[in-house]
Parts: structure tokens; sequence; C-alpha cells
């Protein structure tokens, strides 16, 4: 079937004569002689089942069954299903659900709850006669056939992005302007796990350490939650609510260090002044801290327990058969204060857990034997760059023991990698591989969480162990998808945490913040970023932020659109054309007809934007609080008035520190052909009311589309179609102080440092400009040699600048040392003048790279604390990207043999030759792919072992240098 888009109707191609379907077509605002495309579909078959699902270009799904006789389909029937976003493929899935690959937003996935068999939808079909010109109609409604059940995060497009932290939370925010249309909207990217908060109370104090605790071994969740004061203890029962309970067995009157369950059905207390052993009957077997000395740390496992007391003295228990805790008869003096202990868990079929991790106030962690033959002899030592805070033993990439009841099942396969994670206090988190038979220390990893001492806690994720660790920010490091990932959680600074488990939510997070616990739970595992959405009204095309109070400026365009205004008077116009052409005999249909227009009003979400026509612009001008997530003040531009560009500007004629806005608009603009009908504007804004909203200072016009504006040495370039021009504030319009016609095409992009300027043109490439203050001349001393439709540039120093083009090239162009600025053509030479081949000086190209997708914004920044810089791009189809400087040159010829490598070993799934895609259009030059080396870890280990052994290095190390490059610059 084929859609023919002049009469808006659809051709049936399979008999010989032609029958025509028509439909009503999207929105009543739209012109009825525009014509209907279906842009996708699927096919479902069954044994009971065969149809087609189809969607036009508005986004309405029909289905489409066909009648055969034998081999021959004798009749097409059509029927209205709903109307979803506009997808660029179906997918049907014989569980009753359909995947929606939406064109541009978030993906969606509906429940088909009908097949629209038993509503009154009108069903239209082949062998109806139509007389020719005919059509048949139907009318969009909600959905109700169609039920959304789970959406799947697309950033797709990005129009514009910068990276800020404006929330002040250390790690800065990605503030992203997403989508077309009216599905558009301001996205802010925090890096982290999203954590959604199940329950808050308030606790009697501040509370300074939490535990959760099983009665017996074979539950499945948790009894109580054991919460820790500076002078008490408070247990809580865990069921439907949350309680207190006083007959735990637990000491009330005093602080404790930590508690577990010991066993299979008893609990264990440790608290400064001993231990106490509850056993199942409620009987209680007390151990006293010898004289006056205390209980300083602990570790603590379901069979074993390590207490230091103080001055450095180590005592071992060990629980028998017969469930009592015994202690070991030597103890452990060590030559420094205990700062932290951790024990690993009991594996499966063994009876102890054989290491003991200890950290010393000496910078020391030191690995001690508990088999009985050589108990508390040291094993291995590491020096550390400050003193250890918490230690943790954990197997990631297994199964946790003590939650899962097929325990002893499988064993070998749920086996994982040992781990010693060291959290220092001066917020650094060291990962170490600890050797399962000698107890050795390897492979160390360090990562920087935050400002504060690392805590670490055991949890369980996916019935799988991780690591919580807790700085400044909680940082969670786990097994996902056969890959290692330490990723923060988007949440305020915790205190201490530890696993939990209710029915209402088997793996949570029980967690202390202030004077408050917490029951957090963790949904979207795997995830790079969580999101907080905006919605806007027009597809975004640029914003400025406030350098100082925070605020967006926005603006948004679309083009074949209405403004709200337009959408009244256009239904005012049908309804008035309706009652006037009615019959006499019809008026009182038509007064109906007229009264559902006027009242008519689809969600242009769901259902799209009617198009208002090729000309025709809808604008306006945008104050958001990014953070807060609210819109403080909209102004809607006039129909057919377009911004394009936008500003923040402090002029220097003004001796207040007030900066104002600039939005570069034009009216009636026609793109083809191109022609301006009521030129350009510049509009001037300032900030009132508090920043809550823009006033209107004055319009200045100009001859051309302003594409772009930036500030300048207190005034502001912008860039008038080919013209470059300076402005400086007046009291009535800005006032012209300087301009430059020698940009060949059309200005898209201007970037300043110093008294240049950078003028990207739309075809050819970037100009270097200087800036004469004494003659007031824009003068270009220097251009590239290659032609390139530039997208975005971002300068990296004064003589380099980054710059992509439409077609998906990332480039970084330098002014050779010899250029000199102010140097002038001759213009007495012929060859020498600027218009015909350019400036005399050429920028050389440094690198060359073909991402395959349109770059639409760059930028400078440091993506974590303490990091250092890189240039973070962004594409239209919604990806996220960096490109990391090499600060050594073993570095960068390390990375260039891995790729070479890996070019051999891992093709492409297509089988295109790798060196010729990233060279589509200029060769290959001074960049590595970073994404290619990065499949280094998803090799079988021969391979990997192959490889290193060319690099004269082990697999161990090849992976820790791909880590290390990435947690130095990014996520």
């Amino acid at each position: 079937m084929q859609a023919d888009r002049q009469t808006g109707k659809v051709w049936d191609t399979t008999f010989n004569t032609a029958n025509y379907f028509g439909c009503f077509l999207q929105h009543d605002l739209e012109d009825p002689d525009r014509g209907m495309m279906f842009v996708t579909y699927t096919a479902h078959k069954t044994k009971a089942l065969f149809f087609f699902l189809l969607q036009t270009e508005q986004g309405d799904i029909f289905k489409v069954t066909l009648t055969s006789d034998e081999d021959m389909v004798t009749e097409i029937k059509m029927k209205y299903l709903d109307t979803i976003p506009v997808a660029s493929s179906l997918c049907v899935l014989r569980t009753g659900f359909l995947f929606v690959a939406c064109e541009f937003g978030n993906h969606r996935l509906y429940q088909i709850a009908h097949l629209g068999d038993a509503d009154d939808e009108p069903e239209f079909s082949s062998n109806t006669p139509v007389e020719e010109g005919d059509t048949f109609y139907f009318r969009p409604r909600e959905a109700k056939n169609l039920l959304m059940v789970d959406e799947l995060q697309s950033l797709s497009p990005i129009m514009h992005c910068k990276i800020l932290d404006l929330a002040n939370e250390d790690t800065p925010q990605f503030y992203t302007a997403c989508g077309t249309s009216a599905r558009s909207t301001l996205r802010v990217l925090r890096h982290g796990l999203e954590v959604t908060e199940m329950a808050v109370s308030e606790l009697p104090g501040n509370p300074n350490a939490v535990w959760t605790v099983r009665k017996h071994g074979d539950d499945k969740f948790d009894a109580y939650i054991v919460v820790s004061f500076v002078n008490a203890t408070l247990v809580l029962s865990i069921g439907e609510t949350v309680e207190e309970v006083a007959d735990s067995g637990f000491l009330g009157t005093t602080p404790t260090i930590a508690c577990s369950l010991l066993g299979d059905d008893a609990l264990i207390q440790v608290y400064p002044e001993g231990i106490r052993h509850i056993r199942a009957d409620k009987r209680v077997n007390e151990w006293k801290s010898p004289g006056k000395r205390t209980i300083t740390k602990c570790a603590i496992n379901e069979r074993q327990l390590v207490i230091s007391l103080t001055g450095g003295e180590l005592v071992y228990f060990e629980m028998d058969q017969t469930g009592q805790l015994n202690e070991y008869t030597e103890r452990k003096e060590m030559q420094s204060d205990v700062s932290c202990m951790a024990l690993g868990e009991v594996p499966p079929g063994e009876a102890r857990s054989r290491f003991l991790a200890v950290g010393l106030e000496d910078n020391t962690v030191r690995l001690l034997s508990l088999d009985p033959q050589d108990c508390l002899s040291p094993l291995s030592l590491q020096a550390l760059p400050a003193p250890a805070e918490s230690l943790n033993i954990v197997e990631l990439g297994s199964k946790d023991f003590r939650r899962e009841s097929s325990a002893t099942s499988d064993t070998k396969e749920r086996r994982g990698v040992l781990y010693l994670n060291i959290g220092l206090q001066n917020g650094v988190l060291l990962r170490s591989v600890l050797d399962p038979v000698t107890g050795d220390l390897s492979d160390t990893r360090t990562r920087y969480l935050g400002s504060r001492p690392v805590k670490l806690f055991r949890m369980t994720i996916q019935g799988n162990q991780a690591v919580l660790a807790v700085s400044s920010r909680a940082w969670l490091s786990y097994h996902y998808q056969n890959r290692f990932l330490l990723t923060p959680l988007s949440y305020e600074t915790l205190e201490y945490a530890s696993a939990f488990s209710s029915d209402q939510c088997p793996e949570g997070i029980v967690a202390i913040a202030s004077n408050t616990l917490r029951i957090l739970a963790l949904d979207k595992l795997g995830t790079v970023f969580n999101e907080t959405v905006t919605p806007l009204r027009y597809t975004p095309r640029k914003f400025v932020i406030h350098p100082t109070i925070g605020v967006m400026v926005t603006i948004e365009t679309d083009h074949n659109a209405y403004t709200l205004e337009g959408k009244i008077q256009r239904k005012q116009e049908m309804a008035r054309e309706l009652l006037t052409t009615a019959e006499p005999t019809d008026q009182d249909m038509a007064k109906v007809l007229a009264s559902e227009i006027l009242r008519g009003d689809l969600n242009d979400v769901d259902f799209g934007a009617p198009k208002a026509g090729p000309g025709k612009w809808a604008s306006c001008v945008r104050l958001v609080h990014p953070v807060a997530g609210k819109t403080l003040w909209v102004e809607d531009l006039p129909q057919n008035e377009a911004a394009f560009s936008v500003c923040l500007v402090k002029f220097l004629v003004r001796a207040e520190e007030e900066y104002f806005v600039l939005v570069g608009t034009a009216v009636d603009l026609q793109l083809n052909p191109r022609q301006l009908g009521g030129g350009g504007r510049l509009r001037t804004y300032r900030f009132v009311d508090d920043f809550q909203k823009l006033e209107l200072m004055h319009v200045t016009p100009v001859d051309e589309v302003p594409h772009s504006i930036a500030a300048f040495q207190g005034r502001v370039a912008v860039a008038v179609g080919r013209s470059l021009r300076i402005y400086d504030l007046g009291k009535k319009k800005l006032l012209r102080k300087c301009e430059s016609k020698q940009i060949p095409n059309m200005i898209v992009d201007i970037k300043t440092m110093g008294s240049r300027l950078y003028i990207s043109d739309v075809s050819e490439s970037v100009h270097f400009v200087k800036y004469k203050v004494k003659e007031n001349v824009l003068s270009i001393f220097a251009d590239d040699t290659f032609p390139r439709y530039i997208t975005c540039s971002m300068p990296l120093d004064y003589n380099t600048i980054a710059i992509a083009d439409k077609f998906g090239n990332f480039s970084v162009i330098r002014l050779p040392a010899t250029v000199n600025e102010d140097h002038e053509d001759d213009p007495s030479s012929f060859w020498d003048r600027g218009l015909l081949n350019g400036a005399s000086q050429k920028a050389e190209s440094v690198c060359n790279f073909y991402l395959g997708e349109t770059i639409t914004s760059l930028q400078k920044a440091t993506l974590i604390p303490g990091g250092s810089e890189s240039v973070v791009y962004t594409t239209l189809s919604g990806r996220i990207g960096a490109f990391v400087p090499f600060t050594s040159r073993e570095d960068q010829e390390f990375f260039q043999h891995l790729e070479l490598h890996l070019r051999n070993e891992k093709p492409p799934l297509c089988g295109r030759d790798h060196l010729h895609y990233r060279s589509y259009y200029w060769p290959v030059k001074g960049v590595v792919d970073g994404d290619l080396c990065e499949q280094y870890n998803a090799l079988d280990y021969a391979k990997q072992k192959e490889i290193a052994e060319e690099l004269d290095r082990t697999p161990n190390e090849v992976a820790k240098k791909l880590e290390d490059i990435r947690n130095r610059y990014a996520f």
C-alpha cells in the first residue's frame, strides 16, 4: 500500500482497479487539502490472527486485515485503532505488547488491551463502492485500545546542552534541551542511580549507626532494624508497619557497635563494655571486656566475631557446632590502634571465612589468617596514602548466600572475584583483588568519591553481593549484566546504611541522614543518568544561564506551527466559515459543529501539534528555574516571528553589574525558496521582579536573520546574515558600532576570546577575526583550508578551536606559530583579496574524526570532582560523549597500539573496515577510538592475553589502564 501525499488518500495497489481510502486529517485546524503519509508498519501473525498495524505521519495507528481466496487477496479492511507518538519502528510482541521506537523522545511500551473489534469505530473496506474524490472519515480520540505500561528514556534529539553545577552537588549536571514540537522537554541529567524513597521517619535524636537483622537464617526478610545512638539503642520490628519493640533481647541502655544474626537462629550485639549473645529461646550469654578496657571496633559474620580492645589488642571468637561462641585462646597485639576491621562471608560448605582485614592508624591494612593452624598470623600488608576509615571484603559477581535459599547448589557458577575494598579518610576508595588461597593483594584500583571519609556497607542487588560506599555522596559498586559498575546515588548525603529486605521492598537500603531514618529502593540499575523533566511548548533552539542567579532563558521555535493565539483565531475563522457556508436547512447542525470546533482541544503531546503550513512560525521566550524544574515566565512572540539566537550580555556602558538578554528573531521567514519578508529583530530584555520575569526594553530591526549572538568586550557581536556587527546598548535600540561583510555565505556561530572572534560560516568553516580597537575594524587574518558545514564550535585556547559539522565530523584546527594577527591583505594584489580565496593565512588541521552523528553542542567541562577537563559533545540522536586529551606520549602510543590490535581482533558486526569508517570524509588524525578500545574487556581471555603480550603488559594492566583513563575524566 502506498500513500498519495497529494490527494491525502491511501492507494491500494493490490488490485488493477484503483480503490481509495481517505482519512479525516489529524487536527481540525489543518489544511484539509494537505496529504497524508504512512511512515511505519508492523505485521503480527499467529495461528488465529494475522493483521498489520500502520502508522501515519501524524501518529494515527490503523489496524489492517486482509481477506484472501487461496493466494489472491480479495478485500482489505482498515480501522482506526489509537493515536500514539510518531515512531521510526513498531514491534508487536507475542505476549500482547507493542513496542514503539519513537522518532523523537522517549520510546514506549504499550499493552494491547483491545484490537478494536468490539468498538463502534467505522471500518473501511476496499470493496465499498466510492466515487472518485470521496473519502471516509474518522475522528481521533483518547487512547483506549493501547495502554502505556513503560517508557524507555531517550534524549533524541539534543538541541543544546550546558554542563554546570547549579545545584551545588560537587558533580556537575547536564542541562539539555531535547525533543521536537509539543514533546519537547528541558531535562536536567544527574550522574547517578535514581533512588525511590519508600519511607522517611524522624528519630528522637541523631543516630550514629543502623543495622537490619533477621531472626532465622532461612528467613527471606529482615525482622528488626537496630538504631544506635550515643547512649542508647533503639530496636524496631519490621512488618506491615515499623514500630519499636522491647522484647528483642538487645540491650537498649548502651550504644551498639555492631549486631548480626549468628548461626541459624541466634542474635549477637557488640557494645563498648562487652558482647551479648542472644539465643533463640531468649537465653543470653554475656562476655565483658577485661578491666577498664573497652571494645573500639569489631568485624562480624554469621559464624565469626573479631573485636579490638583499647590499645590495639584483637580478640577472636568462633561459633562451634552447638551454637556456642568460643574465644580463641591467644590474642593478637597490633603495632598501632585499630581504625577498622572486616570479615568476609562464610562460603557455602565451609566453617569459616579465612581472612581478617585490619586497618591501623599507621596507614596500613594487614591481612590476617583465621585458619586454626595459624590463627591471627599475618599474610600480607598494603600501605595506604591516608588512614583507613572502613574495610569490606566482598565477592562481586557472586550470589548473596545469606539471602539465597539455594546457596548450596550451583556453587561453582555463583563464585565471583574476591575484593578488599578500602575506604580512606580523604574520600578515596581503593579496590584490591584478594587471592582466596594466599591472601595476597593485587591489582589495586583507585577512585575519588567525595570530601568525607568513605564508609563501606555490604548490600544485595538482584541477588548479587554489592558494596555501598558513603562519602559526601553515596556510591554503589555492583555487578550488572556481566560488568562491574561504580555509580553514585542521586540522593542527599547519608551517614550510615545497611541492606534492607521486606515484603514490600525485597532489596532496599535502610539509612540514616541527620535525625531521620530512611528506607530507599533502587529500580533502574545500569543507568548512567537520572533526569528531571520540565515540559516545553515548542522545539527548544538555544538557552543561556545566568552565571550568579542560575535562572535559564530558553528560546523555542517551531516551523509549520500555530501560536496559542493563532490556534484560537484559526478556530474562530473555521467556525465562522462553517456557519456562513451552511445551507439554511443545515444551520442547526452547523452550529453544533462550530461549537465542537471551538471547544475541541486535542492534547498536542499525544496527538501532535497541528500543521499551520509552510512559512508559519510559532515561538516563545521562557524563563526557567532549572534546579526547581519550574517555569517562571513565558512570552509568546507574534505569529510568524521566530527566535533563532539568544545571549546574555553585560554592557560596559551600564555602570551597575546588570545582565541583559538579547534574542534574535526573524519575521515571515520562508525556507524554500529562502526569503525574509519582514526582516530580522534584536529584542533586548532585562531581568525584573527579583529575576522572576523579563521586561522588553526595545526592539532593533536588522535586514537579515540574526543566527548567532555573543558577548564581546562589554558589547555584543551579532551575526546578521553574512555580516558581522558589533552593537552597544542604546536607550531606544542597539547602536551599531562596527561591521564586516567579508564572510562568504552566512554566519551560524560566533565564539569570542580576548580580542579575537571565531566566526563559523554555514559552509566555509571557521574564520579568525581580530577586532582592532583604534581603527574600529574587524579584520579576518586567517581561515581554514577545508570547506566545512559547521554546526557548533568551541575555542580550546587562543589559537585552537574544536569544530563539528553537519555530516558528523569532529575536527580541531590550530593557527601556526607563524601567523600574524595584525596582518592586512594587500589591496593591490588580486590573489590576496579575502572574498576570492579567503584569508592569506591558513589554520592547520590537528585532529579529524568521523563520529557518524551530527554534533549539536561542544563544551569544555570537568565531569567528576578532582577530574581533568575534557571536550564533551552531544548529538542529534541523543548521544553524550567526550573527547579526552592524552597527558603523555606513553599513553597516546599505548592506546594507539591497542586500537590497532582491536581493529583486527574485534571487527564490526557488519564487516565494515573500522579505519575506513572513522575516515569517512577526512583521514582520521590525532584521535584514538575509545569506544573500540573498551571492547577489549569483551574479548575472551585468550585474545586479551595475546593482545596484552603484544603490548608487553598483562590483561589486568590493560584493563586497569582503560579504567584509569575513564575515571580520570568521566563516569
